[in-house]
């Protein structure tokens, strides 16, 4: 018996594209917004906003892809020259508007034209859009269940929920009560010993507690390799560096809300960027400034009061660059130069007497590369993990989950 592929036609789009709703828009660009398709190394400015040309080829290609065009529109747009022209072009307008108005993006119109001496609008193709708070928390959100479905249900086990709590929660281990313990009682094993010895006889070592683990405080911040090779050799590195990124700033607001993020690119120089320009931020210029972003790193951390302080850096290259006092950048992309690497150890050296744990996970295995993270784990008491573009996410939210909690009694 012969065998078909079934596809599915969505055949109430076969009039319009407006029952699409907007969170669906949204999660068809999501790749889009986040990966590399907007990205050019040689922007001069690498967090800017992205242009709305970029905007509509992205909705475009998502609806092609997903056979949502009504075959009468698709016909209209392949046989004109002035797509913009086209019910299929004022279709996905619309899409823009709805996403304008629903608060998933805001547009910057571009500025008048001076040559044409008019104060009119300029060209509309040149406008550039910001995703807000709204989308860089659905991107989030979307991010993190993807990465935490990946593990399956027996990866991760104990998967904390929102349910409230009084801070410390019950292992189900007893122990017998020593001086300075939190007593956590255990009524009945309590009561067990104090009527087989009589209350007038009972000590302290007959008092029974239940072991808990208590949740600190975090703050954390995640240092992104932007440099230009995260995204050479025919693999995009940054992409999934920026998803781990946005999905664990999602899952501190929502499960541990005392706990801090930011976010320090570094390439040639370092800088702090805010959540909300994440998700468009880009690749940068060539080489691995490591030693300046620790360095700003610990400047971001010395304004946190938690319990515990922590540097998640993301890499795939070596220590390449310096900042030096006065301002000028210093590089050498040959090998593991010993002025770059001593001061890089220098600031890893810092971080350590500053009690910040740096956990380095690293996308590329060079045998120096292992050395120098294995270096930075040992002295910083801290992780080194050698992982993959495609299984990064999964081993950070691991490591930050796991490492936030320990045993008290």
């Amino acid at each position: 018996m012969q065998t078909t592929t079934r596809s599915t036609r969505y055949s109430k789009y076969e009039s319009t594209l407006d029952d699409i709703d907007t969170s669906s828009i949204m999660e068809m660009i999501r790749d889009s917004i986040i990966g590399s398709a907007f990205n050019n190394p040689y922007d001069p400015d690498p967090n800017s906003g992205q242009s709305m040309d970029e905007l509509r080829e992205a909705i475009l290609q998502a609806l092609m892809e997903r056979d949502l065009i009504p075959e009468d529109m698709l016909k209209e747009a392949q046989s004109t020259k002035d797509f913009d022209k086209t019910r299929l072009s004022q279709e996905i307008s619309k899409m823009i508007q709805r996403m304008k108005d629903e608060g998933y993006i805001r547009v910057d119109d571009p500025q008048p034209s001076e040559a044409s001496g008019q104060g009119g609008a300029g060209d509309p193709g040149q406008a550039q859009f910001q995703l807000t708070d709204k989308s860089i928390d659905f991107l989030g959100y979307k991010t993190l269940r993807d990465l935490l479905g990946g593990l399956g249900k027996s990866s991760m086990g104990r998967h904390d929920t929102k349910e409230y709590a009084s801070g410390v929660e019950m292992t189900g281990d007893l122990k017998d009560y020593e001086f300075g313990d939190t007593l956590n009682l255990d009524i009945g094993a309590t009561l067990t010993n104090t009527m087989a010895k009589g209350l007038e006889n009972l000590e302290e070592s007959d008092l029974v507690v239940r072991q808990a683990e208590y949740k600190s405080s975090a703050a954390t911040i995640v240092m992104l390799d932007c440099s230009h090779s995260m995204i050479l050799y025919g693999e995009d590195r940054f992409t999934p560096a920026k998803q781990v990124a946005l999905a664990l700033a999602h899952m501190i607001r929502t499960q541990y809300a005392g706990d801090t993020i930011k976010f320090v690119l570094f390439h040639d120089s370092a800088e702090e960027i805010p959540l909300g320009k994440l998700a468009q931020c880009q690749v940068g210029p060539y080489h691995t400034n490591t030693a300046g972003g620790l360095r700003l790193a610990q400047q971001l951390l010395k304004r946190e009061n938690k319990d515990m302080k922590q540097i998640i850096m993301i890499t795939d290259g070596k220590p390449s660059a310096l900042t030096l006092p006065d301002g000028r950048i210093y590089k050498n992309a040959w090998g593991l130069d010993p002025f770059v690497l001593g001061e890089t150890i220098r600031e890893v050296a810092q971080c350590r007497r500053a009690g910040i744990q740096i956990n380095t996970f690293m996308l590329a295995r060079d045998p120096d590369l292992i050395a120098f993270v294995k270096k930075v784990a040992e002295m910083t008491h801290g992780k080194a993990y050698f992982t993959t573009p495609h299984n990064v996410g999964q081993y950070v939210l691991m490591d930050y989950v796991n490492k936030r909690v320990k045993t008290v009694n």
